[in-house]
């Protein structure tokens, strides 16, 4: 019995063993049994079969967009303008061969083998095709916030940071692009301060409570309502201490909303201004002001706020003294004229501009140690002010513009400060000459369309005394008068005009052309001599200037 059974169990044996060597021979060189490479069975194919089969799976995902996610936005890649590629070779080899071991042979009947493929890119290129995908992936944190549509308070939830990890992407998508899987690109966080839970915070706690209602301001004699529409245009929310989200008032509208409920209530004050009456300056007296004290009157605000139902505020009041006081102004010693000038020669539109522009300077006071600004002093001079549209010279040729002819005026000014003895603070002469000025002794003036100040007149009072300044237009005339404590006797030395310049001609523009004989251009100069009282000389100052040639202006073609 015995050795019946040790008969059967050689035999067996021998039928493994056969099986076992028919199997080795069989299936040499083939993919290992049970193997997979991105989901697709190859195990037990020759090489040739399984990188055909392979190709027929896998290749027409190759040519597919990659979607990929990077934070929370999804997107794609190109693989083909990516670069990138597998190598089947290189795949297959990490199969590896038949195992000979009998019992692993055994097992890659009833097991599988992920292997995974190998890829290959132009490196460059996938970072680049990476890079270019940094402008939607990469991004600032956004604090959460709280905005408002008219007085509805709307919570805006905040938005961490993101910004793409290029290299680590680049070996992520080279890992899974295959796969047919979307690839997770890795991003680094910036995380935001405030969370969307202290935001709901603020909201409930601050926001809706801020605009549950007006807030009243009592004044003396009258109330001001400030409306929830005003009270939600003056608030902004930003991140506080501990991730909380702040609520700020901004004072400013606040006063735009209550401040012309209460201006009934104030008194406004005047500085005391020189006038002239009879040809002589006198002084208009000043007035001390008023006025609600806005910064001290709305510090409870910001509490009050967190509150529900009836809120007031009390109006709390300041004296405004005048800045220039009828005791400053008649001791500024403003009794005789120091410095004067007159130009002549303008066309009504010019003289339009030319009076508004000294109404308003007339009475201006530069006190000791001044520096008088036209441009700062009058501020914008554009039609809202009362200027119109008149001639000016632009690049040699006439033209027109709002405020044209203040030139003239600046040159009156400058020439009457020069007489009187003032310091120069900065002006500058005209590129082309205009022959009713004095050469080298003249001024224009420019501002941008907004009022800025490009091209200024500026002069300084470095007398111990003030100074006043007097206009008096006509309709064909504009004269300065400087009043103060005379100081010097003043002596203009013209220089002798050299190295001229013949004008060029210039085609004029195609309408309303006026064709001139243009002017030469030149240099000269200008000394100022400056004596005091009893006739010794204090100082002399010499300017030299350079005039352009005024072109010869051609019409017609």
């Amino acid at each position: 019995m015995l050795r019946r059974a040790g008969f059967v169990a050689g035999a067996v044996l021998g039928v493994l063993v056969a099986l076992y060597a028919v199997d080795l021979l069989v299936s040499q060189g083939d993919v290992p049994r049970g193997v997979t490479v991105a989901g697709v069975e190859v195990g037990g194919l020759s090489r040739a079969d399984a990188e055909e089969r392979l190709r027929s799976e896998i290749e027409p995902r190759l040519v597919k967009p990659v979607p990929v996610r990077a934070g929370d936005l999804n997107a794609a890649v190109d693989p083909v303008r990516a670069g990138l590629s597998l190598n089947w070779a290189s795949t297959l080899d990490q199969a590896g061969a038949q195992p000979v071991n009998p019992f692993t042979r055994l097992a890659s009947f009833f097991t599988s083998r992920e292997v995974g493929v190998v890829t290959q890119a132009d490196r460059a290129q996938l970072i680049n095709t990476l890079e270019n995908l940094r402008s939607r992936i990469d991004r600032e944190p956004a604090e959460g916030t709280i905005r408002f549509e008219g007085a509805t308070p709307v919570p805006v939830t905040p938005k961490q940071g993101q910004q793409l990890q290029v290299q680590d992407a680049a070996n992520a998508v080279l890992a899974g692009w295959a796969s047919g899987q979307p690839v997770t690109l890795p991003v680094r966080e910036t995380p935001v301060r405030v969370s969307a839970e202290a935001v709901q915070t603020a909201l409930t706690q601050l926001a809706q409570p801020a605009v549950s209602g007006p807030v009243v301001i009592r004044g003396d004699g009258a109330n001001a309502t400030v409306p929830p529409e005003a009270i939600a245009a003056a608030l902004r929310f930003e991140a506080g201490e501990n991730g909380a989200l702040a609520m700020k008032v901004d004072n400013t509208k606040i006063v735009e909303s209550a401040g012309p409920q209460l201006k009934s209530t104030e008194k406004q004050g005047k500085d005391a201004q020189i006038v002239f009456s009879g040809g002589r300056p006198a002084v208009d007296p000043s007035v001390d002001g008023r006025g609600v004290d806005w910064n001290p009157t709305l510090e409870p605000l910001p509490d009050l706020l967190k509150r529900t139902g009836q809120r007031e505020l009390v109006a709390k009041y300041v004296d405004a003294p005048a800045k220039v006081t009828t005791d400053q102004a008649n001791r500024l010693g403003i009794s005789e004229v120091i410095g004067e000038f007159t130009t002549t020669g303008f066309a009504s539109d010019s003289g339009v501009n030319i009076r508004t522009v000294a109404a308003e300077v007339d009475g201006a006071i530069v006190k000791p140690g001044e520096t008088f600004s036209l441009n700062g002093f009058t501020g914008p001079r554009g039609k809202p002010q009362g200027y119109v549209e008149a001639g000016v010279i632009e690049n040699g040729a006439p033209a027109r513009e709002v405020g044209g002819g203040i030139s003239q005026f600046a040159t009156t000014l400058y020439n009457a400060s020069y007489f009187a003895g003032m310091k120069d603070a900065g002006h500058r002469e005209h590129s082309y000459y205009i022959s009713r000025y004095p050469a080298a002794r003249e001024a224009t003036v420019f501002q941008n369309p907004d009022g800025s100040s490009v091209i200024d007149l500026k002069f300084t009072n470095d007398a111990d005394t003030g100074v006043a300044i007097q206009t008096i237009w006509t309709p064909s005339s504009i004269t300065v008068k400087l009043w103060g404590t005379k100081r010097y006797n003043v002596e203009s030395v013209p220089g002798e005009r050299t190295d001229f310049v013949d004008p060029t001609p210039k085609p004029g523009p195609p309408e309303n052309c006026h064709p001139s004989n243009g002017a030469p251009g030149f240099t000269t100069s200008d000394t100022r001599v400056l004596r005091d009282l009893s006739g010794r000389v204090v100082r002399s100052d010499k300017r030299t200037v350079h005039y352009n040639p005024q072109p010869k202006i051609m019409c017609g073609g």
